[in-house]
């Protein structure tokens, strides 16, 4: 019995040693609660889902998603302006906490990033100037075509320009959705494909003259999650109770309903998500 009670207590230490070589570490939900601030990253030139009003604050579907889980959270919110090819790279470098800056959830992605069940859904349009003879997504072959660079949408119509293989045909990427529509605007590109909601804020705002949506991308429907890194996956649980919340609460259909209008779509993809 000694000698069972000796290697038992050499165990123990052994046990111990180990633990006390690797200590527990906080999960980042825990550093941003104790921190008292969320760092959320949001695309400011997307209305509308973010953008700045006439007083230079950040408004949006977007941002009052950040205020609403900064609340949950009982800590203050900071908004990190974030354009679209700088989302990952803000996290990774820990200038931002979170993700609600409408992204899509790829694959290529996920091998960098987490992301939470879907809260948001879009579709994709094309929007062009009006006499540019495009009337639909067929009539952009051999066209000159933009987008922002990094988006789902541009590696969509980039796949497809390659596809046309015309050598009239052509796609340049910018850094910013403004970029993009001023490039329109003044003749530099003929069309682009982009979300149905910043599409028809932007021919409502009349900010770049002419421009009108014309048809249906066929990409199917673009849905899109919050994010963080990928092994925080506290953070990640949260985030995901939060999104469920918010469908539970009324609060989406809410903010749908203040930013976009109508009824909000469906954040359930049949056999996958409930």
């Amino acid at each position: 019995m000694k000698k069972i009670g000796f290697k038992l207590s050499i165990l123990a230490g052994a046990v111990m040693a180990v633990a006390l070589s690797n200590p527990a570490r906080a999960d980042k939900l825990d550093d941003i609660i104790a921190s008292g601030t969320l760092r959320c990253a949001v695309t400011l030139d997307f209305p509308p889902m973010g953008s700045r009003d006439e007083a230079n604050k950040p408004i949006g579907f977007d941002v009052d998603t950040c205020a609403d889980l900064a609340q949950a959270l009982g800590v203050k919110l900071e908004v990190v302006d974030t354009p679209f090819p700088d989302r990952i790279p803000a996290l990774i470098s820990g200038r931002a906490d979170v993700g609600i800056a409408s992204t899509s959830d790829t694959l290529e992605r996920a091998k960098t990033i987490g992301f939470s069940i879907p809260y948001f859904v879009f579709k994709m349009v094309v929007l062009t100037k009006d006499g540019s003879g495009i009337e639909s997504y067929d009539n952009l072959k051999g066209r000159k075509t933009g987008s922002t660079a990094g988006t789902a949408e541009a590696i969509a119509l980039d796949k497809d320009v390659k596809k046309w293989a015309d050598p009239k045909g052509s796609i340049r990427t910018f850094q910013s959705q403004n970029d993009v529509f001023l490039a329109l605007a003044q003749g530099q590109i003929e069309a682009t494909v982009v979300t149905s909601t910043v599409a028809h804020a932007i021919v409502k705002s009349n900010k770049f003259k002419g421009l009108v949506v014309k048809g249906d991308a066929p990409y199917g429907a673009e849905i899109t999650s919050l994010i963080a890194l990928r092994q925080q996956q506290g953070l990640l649980n949260y985030l995901n109770l939060f999104v469920n919340r918010q469908s539970r609460s009324g609060r989406y259909q809410e903010l749908y309903e203040k930013w976009i209008g109508g009824e909000a779509p469906e954040l359930t993809v049949k056999g996958v998500y409930y």
